[in-house]
């Protein structure tokens, strides 16, 4: 019976295949649960005690040399179909690749920027981590000025001078520090205030405000440059400019555009009016300018600030602020044409 395993040796290291069915024939021939080495593992307990060590010696070469050959020609077989399975057919169509969607807020921060880099903004950065005399004394908000109660801060409790920035107004005192007029640039970036949060405001949101300082600059250019914005980014071109109140800018006005009230997220967003608030503007107060080394009797300009949420909650038509920061996939993957 020993001869007749040899025989069988011979033939596992010497058997070949391309085919997987023949494969597969071989398999169970030797290595299924009715196969020959299961018939030689039971015929052992009947060789004789003389030859059970070389009896058991080549079973378990015909074990191994089996499974080796087996898993040698699957690897051979597998990689064949593979190479085929991306080279073999050039005409083929592609696979669909999965692609991540940008999140509406970027979207629509991008659309905001390019709008205004076709007129000749440029785009300025500074920290979310500001000190006071950036985020509030410079901008006409000295200590213990009335006009800070409107915006709740979040302060670094072990530095009462430094804060998360609550507008983006103070890049743009970083940066009429440091350049000199004339002065055209945006300042998108992400902005904290200590608020409730509600499907209409949130604690934390994104802001792209505006300066422009130049001689001899008006509020007709201010109205004409948010003209401008309105129709490139909205297709429409009726707002209105109500008078309002910011310290760093005199006269102050608030910028309402024109939505319409044709969907019910229409009502809820403009309130049933129509009108939907999306920013804040005016000429630079004397004093700003002032604190930051321009000169106010040579130079003036005008200044103005937009959310980013209001305007993409209009775009697409999204009824609850809180959507944007609460990363569900489902929501993400509707954005996914806009990339």
């Amino acid at each position: 019976m020993i001869d007749k395993i040899k025989e069988y040796i011979d033939q596992v290291q010497a058997f070949s295949t391309q085919d997987k069915a023949e494969l597969e024939t071989f398999r169970i021939k030797f290595l299924g649960s009715k196969g020959l080495l299961k018939d030689f593992f039971a015929a052992f307990k009947d060789v004789p005690n003389d030859q059970k060590k070389e009896f058991g010696q080549v079973i378990n070469l015909l074990k191994t040399s089996a499974e080796e050959k087996v898993k040698s020609i699957q690897e051979t077989l597998a990689s064949k179909e593979e190479t085929k399975g991306i080279f073999g057919d050039l005409t083929r169509s592609s696979e669909p690749v999965i692609i991540g969607s940008r999140h509406p807020i970027s979207i629509v921060k991008n659309q905001i920027i390019d709008i205004f880099s076709n007129i000749g903004f440029n785009v300025s950065e500074g920290p979310e981590i500001e000190d006071d005399w950036h985020n509030f004394t410079a901008l006409n908000l000295p200590e213990y000025h009335p006009a800070r109660d409107m915006q709740d801060t979040f302060f670094i409790q072990t530095n009462p001078d430094t804060l998360l920035r609550t507008h983006t107004s103070s890049v743009q005192v970083r940066y009429m520090e440091e350049n000199k007029p004339p002065i055209r640039t945006i300042s998108p970036g992400r902005v904290f205030r200590n608020e409730a949060i509600s499907s209409r405001s949130h604690c934390i949101f994104h802001q792209v405000e505006g300066l422009y300082i130049d001689n001899e600059v008006s509020f007709a250019d201010l109205k004409q440059t948010l003209l401008h914005f309105t129709k490139e980014m909205f297709g429409k071109s009726k707002i209105r400019l109500r008078p309002s109140y910011f310290p760093f800018t005199e006269p102050s006005a608030e910028i309402d555009i024109y939505w319409g009230l044709k969907t019910e997220t229409d009502y809820r967003i403009t309130k049933g009016t129509g009108w939907l608030e999306i920013g804040g503007c005016g000429m630079v107060d004397p004093n700003v300018l002032k604190n930051c080394g321009i000169n106010p009797e040579e130079y003036n300009g005008f200044a103005f600030g937009m959310g980013v949420e209001r305007i993409a909650m209009l775009l697409y038509q999204i009824g609850d602020i809180r959507m944007f920061y609460e990363n569900d996939v489902r929501f993400l993957e509707q954005f996914k044409a806009n990339i």
